[in-house]
């Protein structure tokens, strides 16, 4: 699945497109940067922090739940947190990449139709995700995961560059 770059000069149909077509780019590059890694490198991590690139996958897809899914549309979920324990990333030995892709992928399917739905300016609803304070906006929520998406690829690109010499953008 590779998507081109989101030119600031294409011409989208709306703002809530703009947020969706740079979610759907970031989430390419990452599918483009773990491609070709071995089941060792996947879970190997070359970063003092510890993580590995697919703890980076797995906690990507759960970031969109926590904030769309579990946040703004207030929405039960068992476990908020499933890509965490002992206070860090964490992908069982069990859970394999392409399961974790396909979640992935079932979560862009899931925050397209909740963008769809909703206004930009419309709250969310009042849940756990906010500790007391008032749910934010969609908008808000859209642009905190596209810098989440920007900052962990820039992250991903350092990663790769060390496992094999591969260098992004």
């Amino acid at each position: 699945m590779s998507v081109p770059f989101p030119e600031p000069t294409s011409l989208v149909a709306s703002h809530a497109e703009v947020f969706l077509t740079y979610l759907d780019y970031f989430r390419s590059v990452l599918l483009k940067k773990i491609d070709g890694l071995s089941e060792e490198k996947l879970r190997q991590s070359v970063l003092p922090s510890g993580w590995s690139p697919i703890e980076l996958v797995k906690h990507l897809r759960c970031v969109e739940m926590r904030w769309l899914v579990w946040g703004f549309e207030g929405k039960e979920v068992s476990d908020p947190w499933p890509d965490r324990r002992d206070h860090r990333w964490y992908v069982a030995p069990e859970e394999s990449l392409g399961q974790l892709v396909e979640d992935l992928l079932a979560q862009a399917a899931t925050t397209r139709l909740i963008v769809e739905s909703h206004a930009l300016q419309e709250r969310g609803r009042p849940g756990e995700r906010w500790d007391g304070d008032q749910p934010a906006t969609l908008e808000r929520v859209l642009f905190h995961l596209v810098q989440e998406y920007a900052r962990h690829i820039g992250h991903m690109d350092v990663a790769r560059e060390l496992i094999d010499g591969d260098v992004g953008e």
